[in-house]
């Protein structure tokens, strides 16, 4: 099945960041993309739709893990329309390289995997296996800009 139909059958609407939809120039200089031979490298994503921070907030004391889950999954949708945006065609996707993800938490929440969970498991039940699972590193982190709860970059392998 195409991956553009697999998101249709699972209601999922990306978002459209071409033009100057990428939020994250918001922040400071940067582009939302760059590919090197096979490879897409995605600068940092985050759970932003419409221009509102899903769950704000560190993981552990305003918001609850399950909720940081759900921003992951936000932010993976925002990732798939990252190489959409990047690539034209999201079936030009071989597979997730790796990806690197912060959790805004407290000092003793320790749980932050399950946290980027939300993103993997996206990307997972998108792409597909061995598609969709790459290598993943998770990071607890003090803030991260606008109040947000998580953050991602990745590399991908490409066609």
């Amino acid at each position: 099945m195409r991956v553009e139909d697999r998101l249709v059958q699972m209601g999922i609407d990306l978002p459209d960041l071409g033009g100057d939809g990428y939020y994250g120039t918001a922040y400071g200089r940067m582009k939302p993309h760059h590919i090197v031979g096979n490879v897409l490298y995605l600068s940092g994503h985050t759970p932003v739709r419409d221009g509102k921070v899903l769950h704000p907030g560190r993981v552990g004391e305003e918001i609850t893990a399950e909720q940081g889950y759900q921003a992951a999954r936000l932010t993976g949708i925002n990732m798939i329309a990252g190489m959409k945006h990047a690539l034209g065609e999201l079936d030009r996707v071989r597979g997730l390289i790796r990806c690197l993800c912060f959790v805004a938490c407290t000092p003793d929440f320790y749980d932050v995997h399950l946290v980027s969970s939300g993103c993997s498991d996206l990307l997972a039940e998108v792409f597909g296996d061995p598609a969709g699972i790459g290598g993943r590193a998770t990071i607890g982190v003090q803030s991260l800009c606008d109040r947000m709860c998580f953050e991602t970059w990745a590399e991908v392998e490409i066609a």
